[in-house]
Parts: structure tokens; sequence; C-alpha cells
């Protein structure tokens, strides 16, 4: 009897099982060819499609997509048209997204055509939001916020209706959010995290990062600049933990300042590129203005410029354009007006502060971008995080944010080399610069294994550098999508630590053909089976995953069966996949993708899953349970025995649940 695979479907439900084990076994020294190919072998498109686009804002820019579709692009409500689009947040249907101008709720259950909710208009940089229950938090850093959120702003050196902080709004009825109170900050919060304590259902924390200015103490009772060796309370070298009362949230305040930078140095930088250099020299020889910040010499704009020769002009009692004295008064005052509160500061010191904490609780973890140091903290007591590790690189100019892999054996830190308002994804700029890099985690050490850089060149006319973005419930494999600002999105496999690669990208071009402006992707999130995108310039973006040589169909089915009720990209969640067949298969075909299984054992277990997809109750019982303990039979001779037990797991929990 000569019998095929395809022979299998006409036996018995009795037979099947039995001669399927039968040529599991016969075949199990036979090799295959692949069909779908290793990531070595994934073929991006050549030329690169993202060189050389057209620019524009809203329209007539040009396009490059590949391996994933744009579901729509939203352009913003006239309250924040060319206004910073910032951070977003998601509860049930709702995307949050920030601005500098307020938070607009759009409504995404049709992704294909989002609706706005509200735009509530309340002023602050940069209002990243987040979301718990029925609370909102934004962050407020900027000096013209107001606690009442006018948009008339603050004038005043000193005033008691700045905010800097965190405001809290209950957003029951989230088309009308309300105050319930703002916890001010000596620094303000730049970022912020929602930290959910497994332990703790009573509370939620929030850990503050803000790296501007101390304000002064007329302003906020207890608020210092100085070293901590001058006064041990002062509010550099800490972040500050808030705990809001669930029960009654109004009460929220900061419980702890944990000092988490304790002993750190300044840590080894690179200087400029060559073609920041050499744009430095051609302003110096155009008289531009010039200051000297954290070691560097810097271009002012007129932007920053132009408000303070018109005062020097208006003390003078002048009128009309600055004059050459006016100038000159400027360029003897520069030093002075420029230096930051720190300038007479021993050299050698560490960061003051993070610029952004990513909590991991599943594993009572968190990663700190923490200006020149990547922190790696231990947050099982909330109220008191504490330092494991803290990692330099002098690659990395500004280390921003941190990501955690699924099973909490890697962590990702970006780098925001030039603040996220400048070039640096130019063709002659370091691949290491600018770019993420990529640690293993072993107890409380991490150790450097690689860089990932968006790999296509981008104009001197687009912000370009790596910001924030989050992991793509594949399972088994470790995905990642990531804003790039003007470099657009970018998708990546980093299941090989040491390898990894691009598998999917979007990009637009230069928001404008003739100057730098502002635009892209601040952050880019898996959300329900979407890629949900803050565009700075554009709006909201909505994108998904399609089908290709890098990710199956049923990769993507498993992922969107991962849903959320509410998402904080900083407040990292833990996967757990449901048991479905399109789990099992996405497992089939990662271990054909890697040549870990011979194609006819791999089919095998595809004809067994259609034919128990097929069946129900007991018949579909005993038809998983036998095949998933053949296959877990099959581990030690496959080339990713952990893999095979995966996908033995999947069967045996469709077996259980059927």
């Amino acid at each position: 009897m000569n019998l095929t695979i395809q022979d299998l479907p006409r036996l018995s439900r009795i037979a099947r099982p039995l001669v399927l084990a039968l040529m599991v076994v016969l075949t199990s020294c036979t090799s295959s060819t692949m069909s779908m190919g290793s990531l070595s072998q994934v073929t991006p498109p050549s030329p690169d499609p993202r060189v050389g686009l057209r620019a524009g804002l809203l329209q007539g820019y040009g396009e490059a997509v590949w391996n994933m579709r744009v579901v729509s692009t939203t352009p913003p409500p006239e309250e924040f048209l060319q206004i910073t689009n910032s951070d977003l947040a998601f509860k049930g249907n709702y995307a949050i997204q920030g601005n500098y101008n307020g938070v607009q709720v759009w409504d995404i259950s049709n992704p294909s055509a989002p609706s706005t909710v509200t735009t509530f208009v309340c002023p602050a940089s940069q209002s990243d939001v987040s979301v718990f229950g029925n609370l909102m938090f934004v962050s407020g850093e900027g000096m013209t916020g107001r606690l009442d959120c006018s948009d008339e702003g603050v004038q005043e050196a000193v005033s008691h209706d700045r905010l800097r902080g965190i405001r809290i709004f209950d957003i029951t009825d989230i088309r009308n959010p309300e105050i319930v109170t703002n916890v001010q900050t000596c620094r303000g919060s730049h970022t912020h995290t929602v930290l959910e304590d497994p332990n703790d259902q009573d509370n939620i924390y929030i850990y503050v990062s803000g790296s501007s200015s101390v304000r002064p103490e007329e302003e906020l009772a207890g608020c210092s600049d100085a070293l901590p060796s001058e006064d041990p309370n002062t509010a550099l070298f800490r972040i500050e933990v808030i705990r809001v009362p669930l029960a009654n949230p109004e009460e929220a305040a900061i419980v702890s300042s944990p000092r988490i930078f304790d002993d750190l140095v300044a840590p080894a930088q690179h200087g400029l590129a060559p073609e920041d250099i050499a744009e430095l020299e051609r302003a110096k020889a155009a008289g531009a203005f010039i200051v000297e910040r954290g070691g560097q010499e810097r271009v002012l704009s007129g932007r920053q410029v132009d408000p303070i020769l018109n005062d020097i002009v208006a003390s003078r009692g002048g009128s009309g354009p600055p004059s050459a004295a006016d100038s000159a008064t400027l360029r003897a005052a520069l030093p002075d007006l420029f230096a930051s509160s720190g300038a007479n500061r021993p050299a050698n010191l560490g960061p003051t502060q993070c610029h952004d904490i990513t909590v991991y609780p599943h594993l009572g973890l968190a990663g700190g971008a923490c200006g020149g140091y990547g922190l790696l903290l231990d947050i099982t007591d909330p109220i008191d995080p504490t330092r494991l590790a803290a990692v330099a690189d002098s690659n990395f100019s500004y280390w921003h944010s941190a990501t955690f892999n699924n099973d909490g054996t890697k962590v990702l830190f970006t780098d925001e080399w030039g603040g996220g308002g400048a070039p640096k994804c130019r063709a002659t700029d370091p691949k290491e610069w600018g770019a993420d890099a990529l640690f293993t985690l072993d107890g409380d050490q991490m150790e450097f294994k690689s860089y990932f850089k968006l790999p296509a060149p981008q104009t001197s006319l687009e912000n370009c550098v790596a910001h924030n973005g989050s992991l793509i419930p594949i399972p088994g494999r470790d995905i990642m999508v990531q804003a790039w600002y003007q470099g657009g999105i970018s998708i990546f496999d980093w299941t090989d630590i040491t390898q990894p690669t691009e598998i999917a990208y979007h990009d637009r071009g230069p928001t404008d053909a003739n100057r730098m402006g502002m635009g892209g992707s601040w952050s880019v999130y898996w959300y329900n089976g979407m890629l949900v995108s803050s565009e700075i310039a554009r709006g909201l973006d909505i994108f998904e995953l399609t089908p290709s040589e890098a990710i199956s169909q049923n990769e993507i089915d498993a992922a969107k069966s991962v849903v959320f009720d509410h998402l904080n990209s900083q407040g990292q969640p833990h996967f757990v996949w449901p048991y479905t067949f399109a789990l099992a298969r996405a497992y089939l075909d990662q271990l054909e993708r890697s040549n870990a299984m011979p194609l006819d054992r791999i089919n095998g277990i595809r004809t067994g899953l259609v034919d128990a997809e097929s069946d129900s109750g007991a018949t579909q019982r005993a038809s998983l349970a036998g095949l998933s303990s053949r296959i877990r039979g099959m581990a030690a001779q496959s080339g990713d025995a952990d893999k095979v037990q995966m996908l033995a797991e999947a069967v045996e929990g469709l077996a259980e649940g059927s």
C-alpha cells in the first residue's frame, strides 16, 4: 500500500492516527527543502524605495510600504493642527493621543475610519498620556502649562498657577475629561510610567521622569538644585514615585524619591558626526550664534535668537530690526544666558534623571533609560525601586527608552541622539549612533550583543533617530515595531539578538522640501491586532501586518488573539497566548522557516490539525491528545527542541479546551 499525505483524509478516524504515527517514524531521517525561507533569506525591495521620497505635509508626499498595509491616515483636528502630537495610550476601542496643546481621543473600533471622540485643549509639553480604569494621567514639564488648563500660558518667572508634574483626570465619561487633581514635582514630568503592582490591588504607582530645570522654592516648597553634598534633599539625582489610591484618586501624592543614580559617573561620549562638524563650521562662517552645551558647540535657531534680540532692542528703547551692536551684546551675553544650572558642577557627575522608565511587573523589573546610562531596576517594592545594574556606551548619546522581550531574557535601549529634532539617519551618520542597543539579561547582568538602526538613509531635512515602539505578540519570536520620527516605522526581528533583521516598514517623504520641518512617527504600538502610530504633524496612522516570507498569516492570527482592555506601552504587559489552532500552526510555520523539522513531518502534523479542527467533543480531544504526544516524541530529533515542545503544549492545550 503506497500511501501519501494526500491519502490521509480518506482513511477512517481510527486508522488515520495510526498511519500518521507510522509515517512520522518512516520520515524521521528524511530531509526537506524549505518553502518559506529563513530570515537571512528575506529580501527587501532594492533599491530601497524609502530613499528619495517626495516631500509633502498632509498630501502630495511620497510613500513606501513593505510587508504591512496602511489601514487609515487621519489628519489632526483643527485645534491641534501644526501642534506636536506626542505619545499614545489605549483603553477599550479608544486611542488616546497626547499633543502639546492637550489630549485627543479617537474611536478606533473601525480602524479604517477613526473618529474624533473629544479634543481636550489643555496645553503643556509634552502631554504624554497613560490610562488605568477610569483615570487618565498626563505629563507636564514646560513653563507655560497652567493648573486650570487655560491656553493663556504663564509669563511670570515664579507662579503658583504653573503646572509642572502629573495631571490626573476622571474619564468615566471619556468625552468630557474632568480634572481630579494635579501632583506637582520639582522638575516637572517629561514622561511618566504607570506601574500596576500585581501585589497591590488598591493603588497604582507613577514613576515620574522630569528632565528640565528645578523650579524655585518660592514656586514649590522643598525644591533645590544643589548637589547632594550640599543638600541631601536636592531634587537632582532622583525620580519621584506617586501613589494613586484607586478609591480616592484625589489623594494622589509623592510617596518617595528614590536616588537610583548614586555613584554613577559621567560616561564617555562621542563627538559630532562629520556632517555636523561641517555644518557647524559653515554656521560660524555665516555669523550664526553659537553656544556650548554639554561640552559641544551648538547653533541657535532663529526661533531661539529672535526673541532675545527683540528684548535687547526694547531694553535700549529702540525700534526696528536689531543693530550690529545688539548682536554683539547678545554674543557677549550668550555664555551666561545659556549656561545650565549645573554649569559649575564637577564634570564627572553622572545622570541626574531618567528620560523614560519601562516597567515589566510580570518579572518585577524595570528598564531605565537615564541620559548616559541604561539601568536595570528591581521594582518588587514599587515605592523603593533599586538599581541592579547600569550600562554605558560611548556610541550612545542619550539613552531614551527601554523594551524587554516577553520572557525577560533580553532588553533593548534606544538612543535619541540629537534630541529628536535633528537629522541623524543620514548616509554619513555612524550606524551605531542614534540606534538601538540590544542586551541579554542573566540575573542582574546585562551583556551587550548588537545594535540595530534604521537601514534606509534619510535626508538632512528629516528629523530621524530611534524612538518609541513595542513588542508585537508573535509567539515564539521577539519582534519589535518602532518609530523613527521622519525615518518612518520599522519592524524588526531580534530573536537572534546578534543579528536583528528588518522585516517590514513604512515611510513618507519629508514634511517640507526646502527646510527641516518636524514630523514623523513619535510612537507606534501594537494594540489588539493593529499598529497605531502617533504622527507628529500628520495625525493618527493605523497599519496592519501582511503575510510575507518573514511572517506567516498563522503568526499574525496568533498575535491577534492577544487582546488587552487597555495598554500603556511603558507599563509593558506580559503576553499570554490562548490555545488556538492558529497558535499551533504558527509554531509549525516557524519550524519550517528554520528548517528544524523535515517538511513531510510538518505537513503530517498540519493534516492532523486540519482533521482535528473538523472534529468535536471527545473525538477531537482524543485526536489532539494523541497528536500532542507524538509531537513531544519528535523534539529530541528536531533542530529546535524548545519550539517543538511549545507546539506540543499548544496542541495539548487545544485538547484540554475542546
